[in-house]
């Protein structure tokens, strides 16, 4: 699903993700929180403040992966970034406006195990 906003954004579209907390991670669920447990394990020695953030919540960790589909360093790359909104629910502000799916990003065809971002958000302390 972040593949297809990505690329969505990077053509100059406004892209909103609304209940990201319900997206899938294909894999198993062991395997999946053990990698992002080890990838907070990341830290600085300097600045704490500096030091690299991990994102925990659904919405931010969502929005980190996406950034990291896109040219982030380039102008391009930034606009992109800028266009796209993530919520982790529905905003009552998007309530009543219609809403797409992204074609073929549906749990129900995945033949592997998987795990909805909400579940890791909560493995991980998010």
């Amino acid at each position: 699903m972040l593949s297809y906003v990505a690329k969505k954004a990077i053509e100059g579209q406004d892209v909103v993700i609304l209940n990201v907390s319900k997206a899938v991670l294909s894999g198993e669920k062991r395997s999946i929180i053990q990698r992002a447990k080890v990838k907070l394990k990341t830290r600085t020695l300097a600045s704490q403040e500096k030091g690299p953030i991990h994102p925990r919540r659904p919405e931010n960790y969502a929005r980190r992966v996406l950034r990291g589909m896109l040219p982030f360093k380039k102008a391009a790359g930034k606009k992109a970034y800028k266009r796209v909104k993530v919520y982790a629910d529905m905003p009552s502000l998007y309530a009543e406006e219609p809403r797409r799916t992204v074609p073929g990003a549906d749990a129900s065809k995945l033949r592997c195990h998987y795990i909805f971002l909400e579940d890791l958000s909560r493995e991980i302390g998010g």
